[in-house]
């Protein structure tokens, strides 16, 4: 029997947001394909949520294209993508290099730009799809040790805000979901026993405004939004 269900694309799935939300897609009816650099550590997440484990390097524009067809073959045609990669080095001016500048652009930014050109204008041709990405609060407010890495961030944002513009009208709602806070992680927890529970950002919580943001009827298309703890100070 051909398979009837939507397929969603996570890259840069790690136990946080990225199996959060691989298994609230899967729950929404979605056939879900995860990935990251080590395709390995998410076998068992893949099996779990009966989809597909795969390696793609956010930073190499040939794995991003790789892992696509990869899926596409697989599975079907993306009908969804979260972009949830992010990374860089932090630091000051002083202590950082231009490595670290080209890290911070590849990770967040070039990678997204290689996906996209890939699969929006598909989604188009169809005339329905998503493309969700994990953003950060140093792409509109840097600081003096995310001088790389907001630069990263920033041009991000400038590019899904690009996508958005000009590809909304085509069917395909780009959305940014800036992250604000410290997400509840096992090691997270382990550097920071005495803080509160309430200070961390949930991954389910990520999760459901991925899910929120994928529902929105096209009248009412958001395209930013951010999440913080509600004791976040911001």
């Amino acid at each position: 029997m051909a398979n009837t269900k939507r397929i969603a694309l996570v890259v840069g799935v790690g136990p946080g947001l990225g199996a959060a939300t691989a298994r609230r897609l899967h729950a929404d009816g979605f056939r879900v394909a995860v990935a990251s650099r080590d395709a390995n550590r998410l076998t068992d997440l893949a099996q779990e949520i009966d989809g597909l484990a795969l390696s793609i390097d956010a930073t190499d524009p040939a794995s991003v294209r790789a892992g696509i067809e990869s899926v596409e073959e697989a599975l079907g045609p993306i009908h969804t993508v979260v972009w949830n990669v992010g990374g860089g080095v932090f630091g000051t001016l002083e202590s950082v290099d231009t490595d670290g500048l080209d890290l911070a652009i590849g990770t967040n930014t070039r990678g997204l730009f290689v996906l996209a050109k890939r699969l929006v204008p598909r989604m188009a041709e169809r005339g329905d799809g998503n493309l969700i990405i994990t953003g950060a609060t140093a792409s509109i407010r840097g600081k003096p040790f995310t001088t790389a890495f907001a630069a990263g961030k920033a041009a991000q944002r400038s590019l899904a805000q690009s996508l958005a513009r000009e590809w909304g009208k085509q069917g395909v709602h780009v959305a940014l979901v800036i992250v604000d806070g410290m997400v509840d992680l096992p090691n997270t927890r382990a550097r920071m026993p005495d803080r509160d529970t309430a200070e961390f950002l949930s991954p389910d919580g990520f999760a459901e405004t991925v899910s929120f943001l994928i529902g929105q009827p096209r009248s009412a298309w958001t395209f930013e939004l951010d999440l913080r703890p509600h004791l976040e100070d911001w």
